[in-house]
């Protein structure tokens, strides 16, 4: 058994025309001391195909999470161990291996069983900040507002892999050298990102180029927080613009996706040339285009300190 998903990325682009997105349902067993089996997720898009488990080669030197190598029609690729970083035990062992392209890298999880593939509104999926899973970003109501709706754990497929591969997926680095420029005097970047270390990477790359930010946790903040410079805005007499250089935004998060902040901001004529730049891990042509088909100023993906930097410099300056 594979399940491919190459083919239908362009399908699923269009999903979230209407801040819709798939969500790929799984289990990893039963956490400690559980009575069932919790249903965890990931974005359609993140994953390029669904294989039984094939033979996997340990490693030598490998971290504690990774199983080791699978040859799959001739790529390897490292093979992540979900269960044991979540905390759950298999209790049929883990007979699926998702291999997912994520942030220019792909790679592997294997998970006990995959359950099924749900379409939601991004208003059904709710910010897990805080709740005391720091590998989850949301928690998807996948039966809308009805009581006692079951629940899927979003995980933090960034937090993650930043975990297992320290070395390929470092944070911002003291000594990186980040280009020199500025945003007009007095303006700020209002950013969006669901996930904290990805914020915490954004908040010190900006530093480290004097650029000041505001950060948000989802596209609604995000929303929110522009609304409210608008209203401070228009009773100072000025425009918009001279308080906010830049909008940069991910494209996956909780109750406002990207793509509908961004056609929010570009349809909305009282944030006329406030450009929009998307910055996400999705890879792949169908999701750039469609960044553009919202309106977006530009894409840049996940993530290289040096090219978001260079990059918020030239759309800036390109919309003065």
């Amino acid at each position: 058994m594979a399940t491919s998903f190459a083919s239908e990325k362009d399908k699923r682009s269009n999903a979230s025309s209407n801040n819709m997105f798939e969500l790929l349902l799984f289990r990893l067993g039963k956490p400690n001391g559980a009575l069932k089996h919790e249903l965890f997720g990931i974005n359609v898009f993140k994953v390029r195909e669904i294989m039984v488990m094939p033979e996997i080669t340990s490693m030598v030197n490998a971290g504690p999470h990774v199983m080791g190598i699978a040859n799959v029609r001739g790529q390897l690729i490292p093979v992540v161990n979900l269960p044991k970083i979540v905390g759950c035990e298999p209790v049929k062992g883990m007979g699926i291996l998702l291999v997912t392209e994520f942030a220019r890298t792909t790679q592997a999880f294997a998970v006990e069983e995959v359950d099924e593939i749900v379409r939601l509104d991004w208003k059904q999926a709710l910010s897990a900040e805080g709740t005391g899973g720091g590998l989850v970003t949301s928690l998807a109501r996948l039966d809308g507002d009805k009581e006692n709706s079951r629940l899927a754990q979003v995980l933090d497929v960034e937090q993650i892999l930043r975990d297992v591969f320290p070395d390929q997926h470092h944070t911002f680095r003291d000594d990186t050298v980040m280009p020199k420029g500025s945003i007009p005097k007095g303006s700020v970047i209002l950013a969006a990102d669901d996930s904290a270390v990805a914020r915490m990477m954004i908040e010190q790359a900006l530093k480290a180029m004097n650029l000041p930010v505001i950060m948000t946790k989802s596209g609604k903040e995000a929303w929110d927080k522009l609304s409210d410079m608008q209203a401070q805005a228009q009773a100072q007499g000025v425009p918009i613009r001279d308080k906010v250089a830049l909008v940069l935004t991910d494209l996956e998060m909780p109750e406002m996706d990207g793509f509908t902040l961004t056609r929010y901001i570009k349809d909305d004529p009282r944030y006329g040339g406030i450009p929009v730049m998307i910055h996400s891990s999705l890879s792949g042509t169908a999701t750039e285009n469609h960044a553009r088909s919202a309106g977006a100023d530009a894409y840049v993906g996940k993530f290289v300190a040096e090219e978001l930097g260079s990059k918020i410099l030239e759309v800036v300056a390109n919309a003065r």
